[in-house]
C-alpha cells in the first residue's frame, strides 16, 4: 500500500484493497476468534497515508462484497475520520468527500446510512464552507424523484440537524442564503409523503430546531403547526412519536404559539395517551409536566373537563403492563441469593460541611426503569403541585373507585390508586388533610395484602404521609397510628418477598427521619427487626438495612447508647466487619452505617473504635499502594474505598471527640490525609478536607507539623480554576481553614491574606455559586479576621458589603458567632473601613434570631453604639430613616 503520485487521481492497489476486505470479512465473522489481532493489523495499515482512501473505496464501490463488510469499512472510516480527519493530505479529504456524495442514493438502504453518518462527522470538523458540493448535492438528492436519493440525502441531513443543528442557520460564502431557508420549505413538503421513513426523517429534523428557534422557523410557525396537526394521526407510530415530541418541546420552549391551539393540543395528546404503541403513550405522557411547568394564561390552565379526563388517562396508564419487569419480579423469594446482575450500582456521597443546595429524593423510584406507569405518576405529581387541592374533586372519585374495587382480577388498578395517593401526597396535603385519618387507616390494611406489589406500593405510600402521622402522635388515638403504621413497616421489613422488604425498608427509613425521638420507646422492637432482617436479608437488600440503621442512628442518637441496644446492634455488625475483606465492596454500606453509629454514639462508640479506626488506616494504605502500583498492593485501586474509609473517620472523630486523639497520635493519618488532600479525584479531596477540618475541630495538635502544608494546599482548593472543577472540596477545604484558624490562632497568619483575597470574589458572585461555599466563605473570613484582625482590617472596604450581607443569611450557631466577632474585631481595628457600610452592618446585626453568647452580645452593642457616636448631626437618624422597619425595630434590642 503506498501513497499515489500527488498529480494522479487516486487509485487503490489490487493487493492493499483484498487485504483489508479479507480482514475486515474476518473482523465481522461471528466466528473469529483473533480479534484483537485483526484490529492491530487494522491499526497498523491505519498508519497509512491513503488507508481512509480504501475505506472509502470499499464502502462506495466495493460492490462483489457484502454489504456487512462494505459498512464495516465505514464505521471503520468514519471513528478514523472523528480522530485524524484534519490532519489527512487535502487531496486525500477531497477524494472521501467525493465518494461519499455518489452514495446517497445508494441501493443499499445500509450503505446510505452508513454514509449519512460519515457525512455528519466530516460536517462537524470542517464545516460547510470547506465542503461546498455536499449542499448541492442534498438539495438535489431531496428534489430527486426517486426514493433512495431522498432518503439518502433525508438520512444524512436529520443526523446533521441532530448533531450541529446551527450549521444551517449560517452564512456560508457562495449561498445567497442562509441554508435552513431553503431546507425548511423541502422539509414541510416531506410532511406529506407517502413514504413514512421520510415523513419521520424530516419531521425529526425540523424538531431539533425547536430549542433553538431561527428566524426562519419562526416565520414558518403556523406551518409547521398544520403539519403537526396533518400527522398527528399518522399509521407509523415513530411519526406519532414525534409528533408528540414536538407538542411537549414547543409547550416548554414557546408555550405561546400553542396556546391559540390549547385545546386541540390537549385532546390529541389525550388521545395519544391511549395510543396502542407503548412509546407514543410515553412521549405523549412528558406531556404534562412541561404543560403543568408552561407559563400559561391562568385560562389556560385547566380547561373543559381536562381534569377528569387527563386523570382517568394517568391512573390507567399507571397501571402496571402486563410486560412489566417488576411483574416478573413480583414474586422474588427473599430466601433467594441475589444474582450479580440484580446489583444496582452505588455510589457514595462524599462528607459534605454545609447546607447542600441540590438533594436529591429517590424515594419514589418505584420503578428501576422510566415507563409510562412512571412517567404518569410523575405527572400527577406535578399536577399535584402545580393546581394543589384544586384537582382533588376531580380526582378522588376516580381513586376511590378504583381503591373500593376488591375483586383479585382488579388488583393492578388497586395498585395504581394507592400509588396515585402517594403521588398527590405532598401538592395536595392541604386538601387531604381533612381525609389523612380516613386514608392512612384504609393503607394500613393493605401492608398485609395478598398481592406484594400492593404490600409494597402500601409502604411507600404510607411513608409519603410520614410528617402528618407524626404530626398527629398528640392527637387523640394519634400514637396509637403512628405505631400501626410503625409496627406494619416492621412487619414487612420481615416480608418473605425481595421487593416488599426493599419498600418497606425505605418507607421506615422515612418514618425514622420524621419521628426522630418518639421512636425511643420502641428502640427494642425496632432492632429486633432490623437485625433480624439483617440475618436473613440477601445483598441487595441489605444496602438498605445499613441505610435504615444509620438513620436510626441519626433520628435518636444519644438514645441509642444503652447496653440492652447495643448488645441487639453491635455483633452482628462487628461480625460482618469482620468477614468482609478489605477489597470486597459490601464494605461501602457498612463503613456509612459506621459512621452514623459512631456519630450518634459519642463515646459510646469507643469500645469498638480502636479495630475500626485501624482498619480504615489500613484500608487507605493499601489504595494508596495500588494507585501507584497494583502489583505490590495486590489489589486494584479503587478510590471508593479511601473516600468511604475517610468519612468513617470523620465521623470517629466526630463521635469520640477529643477521645480520637491517642488513635490519631499513634498513627501515619496525618502523612496519609496530605496525600488525600492533594489527590486529583475531588471526591477524594472533598472527603479529606471534610476530615483534616474535624480533626482541627479536637486534635489541632497533631496536624502541627504538616499544618503549613495543610493551610497552602487548602488555599489552592480555593484559587477560581480549581474551585470550579469542583465546588464540593472547595466547600469543605474552605471549612477546614476556618476550623484550623480558630484553634491555631496566630499560627496561620502566613496565608490569611492569600486566603482573603481568594474569598472577596467568592462573595462577590454569591448568585452564581453554591449557597454553603459562600456561607462558608463568609465564616471563613470571620474567623481569620477574629485571629488576625491587624492584617484584615485595613481590606474592609473591599468585602464589606458582600460579606454583610452573607452573613445575614446564615442561621444562628456558634459559626455565626466566630464571623460575627471577628467583624467587631475589625471594626475595633478600623473603624472607618465599615463607614460606607453601615446599613448593611446593621442588618446583619438584626439577622440574630437571638444571640446567646452575651460577650458576643455586648460587643455588637459596643459596636453599634460606637458608629451612633461616630455620625453626629444628625447622621445615625439619617441612615435610621434607610433602614426597614422591621430592621429599626430589631435594633432596639442592642439598645440603639
Amino acid at each position: 500500500m503506498a501513497a499515489a503520485a500527488a498529480t494522479a487521481p487516486w487509485q487503490p492497489q489490487e493487493e492493499g484493497f483484498k487485504e483489508i476486505c479479507r480482514l475486515l470479512e474476518r473482523h465481522i465473522s461471528p466466528t473469529s476468534t483473533d480479534k484483537s489481532q485483526i484490529l492491530q493489523q487494522l491499526q497498523h495499515y491505519s498508519q497509512f497515508p491513503d488507508f481512509n482512501n480504501y475505506l472509502a473505496f470499499i464502502l462506495a464501490r466495493a460492490e462483489g462484497k457484502s454489504v456487512e463488510v462494505r459498512q464495516a469499512a465505514g464505521l471503520l472510516l468514519k471513528n478514523n475520520l472523528r480522530g485524524s480527519f484534519k490532519l489527512l493530505p487535502p487531496s486525500h479529504q477531497q477524494y472521501i468527500k467525493s465518494e461519499l456524495l455518489p452514495c446517497l442514493g445508494a441501493a443499499d438502504k445500509q450503505i446510505r446510512s452508513t454514509v449519512g453518518t460519515i457525512i455528519s462527522v466530516i460536517v462537524q470538523l470542517g464545516g460547510l464552507s470547506e465542503w461546498p458540493e455536499l449542499f448541492k448535492a442534498l438539495v438535489t438528492c431531496l428534489d430527486s424523484s426517486q426514493l433512495n436519493y431522498k432518503e439518502g440525502a433525508m438520512g444524512a441531513l436529520s443526523k446533521i440537524c441532530e448533531d450541529i443543528p446551527q450549521v444551517w442557520d449560517a452564512d456560508v460564502p457562495g449561498l445567497n442564503e442562509r441554508p435552513i431557508n431553503v431546507l425548511l420549505p423541502r422539509l414541510f413538503q416531506l410532511f406529506s409523503s407517502p413514504y413514512a421513513s421520510l415523513r419521520k426523517l424530516s419531521l425529526d429534523s425540523v424538531n431539533q430546531y425547536i430549542m433553538l428557534m431561527p428566524t426562519a422557523l419562526l416565520v414558518s410557525m403556523d406551518q409547521y403547526l398544520q403539519g403537526l396537526f396533518t400527522l398527528a394521526n399518522d399509521p407509523a407510530p415513530e411519526v406519532r412519536k414525534l409528533v408528540c415530541a414536538a407538542f411537549v418541546q414547543l409547550i416548554e420552549v414557546r408555550p405561546s404559539f400553542l396556546e391559540p391551539h390549547l385545546k386541540n393540543v390537549i385532546e390529541y395528546i389525550l388521545q395519544a395517551n391511549n395510543d396502542p404503541d407503548e412509546e407514543v403513550c410515553l412521549e405523549a405522557c412528558e406531556f404534562w409536566s412541561a404543560y403543568c411547568d408552561a407559563q400559561l394564561a391562568p385560562e389556560n390552565l385547566l380547561l373543559v373537563d381536562l381534569s377528569v379526563r387527563s386523570f382517568w388517562v394517568l391512573l390507567s396508564n399507571m397501571v402496571y403492563a402486563d410486560d412489566d419487569e417488576a411483574l416478573m419480579d413480583a414474586d422474588e423469594d427473599g430466601s433467594l441469593p441475589d444474582r450479580d446482575q440484580d446489583l444496582r450500582p452505588r455510589f457514595h456521597s462524599s462528607r459534605f460541611h454545609g447546607s447542600e443546595d441540590n438533594t436529591e429524593d429517590d424515594d419514589d423510584d418505584i420503578v428501576n426503569v422510566w415507563n409510562l406507569r412512571k412517567c404518569s405518576a410523575a405527572a400527577l405529581d406535578i399536577f399535584s403541585t402545580i393546581f394543589a387541592d384544586e384537582i382533588l374533586q376531580a380526582l378522588m372519585p376516580v381513586v376511590q373507585a378504583k381503591l373500593s374495587n376488591n375483586d383479585d382480577a382488579a388488583w393492578k388498578e388497586k395498585e395504581a390508586a394507592v400509588l396515585a395517593i402517594g403521588a398527590i401526597a405532598e401538592g395536595c396535603i392541604n386538601g387531604l388533610y381533612p381525609l389523612l385519618p380516613e386514608l392512612v387507616a384504609f393503607l394500613i390494611p393493605l401492608l398485609e395484602d395478598k398481592f406484594p406489589l400492593i404490600r409494597s406500593i402500601s409502604c411507600w405510600t404510607l411513608s409519603r404521609f410520614s410528617k402528618y402521622i407524626i404530626q398527629c402522635i398528640g392527637d387523640q388515638n394519634g400514637y396509637e397510628k403512628f405505631d400501626k403504621v410503625l409496627m406494619g413497616l416492621l412487619r414487612r421489613i420481615l416480608d418473605p418477598n425481595k421487593r416488599v422488604q426493599e419498600a418497606a425498608c425505605s418507607a421506615f427509613a422515612t418514618l425514622e427521619e420524621e419521628a426522630a425521638e418518639e421512636l425511643a420507646p420502641r428502640l427494642e422492637t425496632i432492632l429486633q427487626h432490623l437485625m433480624c432482617a439483617y440475618g436473613k436479608y440477601q445483598r441487595r437488600n441489605l444496602r438498605i438495612v445499613y441505610d435504615a440503621i444509620g438513620t436510626l442512628a441519626d433520628a435518636v442518637g444519644g438514645e441509642l447508647n444503652q447496653p440492652k441496644y447495643l448488645d441487639i446492634l453491635m455483633p452482628p455488625l462487628i461480625s460482618k466487619w469482620q468477614a468482609l475483606s478489605d477489597t470486597d465492596k459490601d464494605l461501602f454500606p457498612l463503613l456509612e452505617c459506621f459512621t452514623s453509629l459512631a456519630q450518634a454514639l459519642g463515646m459510646g462508640f469507643s469500645q469498638f473504635a480502636e479495630p475500626v479506626f485501624r482498619r480504615c488506616i489500613s484500608i487507605i494504605q493499601t489504595q494508596q499502594l495500588a494507585k501507584c502500583n497494583a502489583a505490590s498492593a495486590g489489589v486494584q485501586y479503587d478510590k471508593e474505598f479511601v473516600v468511604c474509609c475517610l468519612d468513617l473517620l470523620s465521623g470517629l472523630a466526630e463521635g469520640l471527640g477529643s477521645g480520637i486523639e491517642s488513635l490519631v497520635s499513634n498513627s501515619n493519618l496525618r502523612d496519609l490525609l496530605l496525600q488525600c488532600c492533594m489527590d486529583d479525584a475531588s471526591d477524594v479531596r472533598q472527603s479529606a478536607f471534610a476530615l483534616l477540618g474535624d480533626l482541627a475541630r479536637v486534635c489541632p495538635v497533631h496536624l502541627h507539623p504538616r499544618l503549613s502544608e495543610f493551610l497552602e494546599i487548602s488555599a489552592k482548593q480555593l484559587d477560581t480554576p480549581k474551585l470550579k472543577e469542583s465546588i464540593s472540596a472547595g466547600n469543605n477545604a474552605c471549612w477546614a481553614i476556618g476550623e484550623l484558624a480558630v484553634k491555631v490562632r496566630h499560627e496561620i497568619s502566613h496565608v490569611v491574606m492569600t486566603v482573603v483575597t481568594l474569598l472577596v470574589p467568592i462573595l462577590m458572585h454569591a448568585e452564581e455559586l453554591n449557597r454553603s461555599l459562600v456561607e462558608n466563605s463568609a465564616i471563613t473570613l470571620g474567623r481569620l479576621a477574629l485571629v488576625c484582625p491587624e492584617l484584615v482590617a485595613p481590606h474592609m472596604g473591599h468585602f464589606m458589603q458582600p460579606w454583610c450581607a452573607t452573613l445575614s443569611r446564615i442561621r444562628d450557631d456558634v459559626e455565626k458567632e466566630d464571623a460575627f466577632r471577628g467583624l467587631c474585631a475589625m471594626v475595633r481595628v478600623n473603624p472607618q473601613g465599615a463607614l460606607s457600610s453601615l446599613a448593611l452592618l446593621c442588618h446583619a446585626t438584626t439577622s440574630w434570631h437571638e444571640i446567646r453568647n452575651e460577650d458576643l452580645h455586648n460587643e455588637v452593642c459596643q459596636v453599634l453604639h460606637g458608629y451612633k457616636q461616630m455620625l453626629a448631626n444628625g447622621a445615625w437618624e439619617q441612615l435610621m430613616a434607610t433602614l426597614e422597619p422591621r430592621v429599626r425595630e430589631s435594633l432596639s434590642k442592642y439598645g440603639v
